[in-house]
């Protein structure tokens, strides 16, 4: 809640509470503020104003208020570190999304700034917010930070560690590190409010440029679009891509959120995902995102039902079998076999499937019972063959008789 006092100059901001974003308050859910009243002027409006100033997390610095309330609610931007409340993105990049709709009440020069901060308060207390209902593309959505960014509380680098005078060592509350003298070392608040020469919004920017697909071919004609709701339909595609060329076909597949749109020709394809890229599609409530479709491997024939492909010979001397040759991991005399049981291998397995039926080996069929006169004849075959009884004499008197073994005398 932001008021004028009376008791001072018209224009003049007291608050209770500061307009700022979850990363600049730090991760520390209970957060002790100092509050001075018309202690700072505005960086923008250079009213005077209320400052805040807070510790933003355990390991973070010190922050503070440095614009208005009221120039925060024209921009919809955090008093601190200038930065979209909704998104948390800077204010060019915001505005380029907006298409060139983007509303600016507070002039960048002195020349009346009083007056125009004056319609600005006007319609801040009529609810007048130009960024209120604001209609942004999806690039907006696509560069959006939606969690916060902590590092941006990091403590300041050490001036007197930069000199190496400082003595403080490890109980320093600022960072021992020397400074990257780069674009985003030179940063103007100003600047980054009224949306100008911000290079934190360049960085941003190029990172869609570099995101450019490389084009495969003329012959790829195939989109996939990933990040899509779990409802998402044929018709909700064709929808989003007919505006490119004409599609051919258009298979989604819901488990994996994803679908291919493939279109008619290779023109209408690159198009498409040229625009898609940098202004996403969002189905669901989430922006989709599109690529060229991977090209699609032809199928290998040996691993086609119902035809067999012969394999090229094999590195060295491997056995020959009957239906060719085998592969060292065929060969089962290199796994401890003996050559029967290899040969007994090679004659009842084939190497690639049993291309030939496998020769099976004759089996011998079971005696079935004997009848009645099977059991006659075999018997008098068994009587014709026992030996008569003078033979049977003749050789039990012939063979020498062993002598009887009797017991050692004492």
């Amino acid at each position: 809640m932001s008021y004028s006092d009376p008791d001072r100059q018209e224009g003049w901001e007291r608050a209770d509470f500061p307009i700022v974003c979850e990363t600049c308050l730090g991760d520390n859910p209970y957060v002790r503020m100092q509050k001075i009243g018309y202690d700072k002027e505005c960086k923008v409006c250079t009213r005077p104003f209320t400052v805040f100033r807070w510790k933003a997390g355990s390991d973070g610095r010190f922050k503070k208020t440095e614009i208005c309330q009221t120039c925060a609610k024209v921009k919809n931007v955090c008093q601190t570190c200038i930065l979209d409340l909704e998104f948390n993105l800077p204010v060019q990049v915001r505005d380029a999304a907006l298409g060139g709709a983007a509303v600016d009440l507070m002039p960048q020069s002195d020349a009346n700034r009083g007056y125009h901060a004056q319609i600005a308060d006007q319609r801040v207390a009529q609810g007048l917010l130009p960024y209120h209902n604001a209609q942004y593309t999806n690039v907006v959505h696509q560069l959006a930070r939606a969690e916060p960014y902590y590092e941006r509380n990091k403590a300041r680098i050490c001036s007197f560690f930069v000199k190496g005078t400082c003595n403080r060592g490890e109980l320093c509350p600022y960072r021992h590190e020397m400074p990257k003298d780069s674009e985003l070392s030179h940063q103007n608040l100003r600047d980054r409010y009224h949306g100008e020469n911000d290079p934190v919004a360049k960085k941003l920017m190029s990172k869609l440029k570099d995101k450019a697909k490389p084009d495969p071919g003329v012959d790829a004609k195939v989109v996939w679009v990933g990040n899509l709701p779990a409802d998402a339909k044929e018709e909700d595609l064709r929808g989003q891509f007919y505006a490119y060329g004409e599609i051919a076909s258009v298979k989604v597949i819901s488990s994996q959120n994803i679908a291919f749109v493939e279109f008619s020709s290779h023109d209408s394809a690159k198009t498409a995902i040229a625009k898609l890229t940098s202004n996403p599609p969002v189905l669901g409530g989430r922006p989709a995102r599109v690529d060229w479709a991977k090209p699609t491997k032809p199928a290998d024939p040996s691993h086609v039902s119902g035809t067999a492909t012969t394999l090229p010979p094999p590195v060295g001397s491997a056995p020959m079998g009957p239906w060719g040759a085998y592969y060292p991991s065929m060969n089962p005399q290199m796994y401890g076999a003996f050559p029967d049981a290899q040969h007994h291998y090679q004659a009842s397995y084939s190497p690639y499937g049993y291309l030939s039926s496998p020769q099976q080996p004759a089996q011998t069929q079971r005696p079935q019972a004997d009848s009645g006169s099977q059991k006659e004849s075999k018997k008098r075959k068994i009587e014709s063959q026992a030996p008569s009884s003078s033979t049977a004499t003749t050789a039990t008197e012939t063979a020498p008789k062993r002598p009887k073994v009797t017991d050692a005398p004492n």
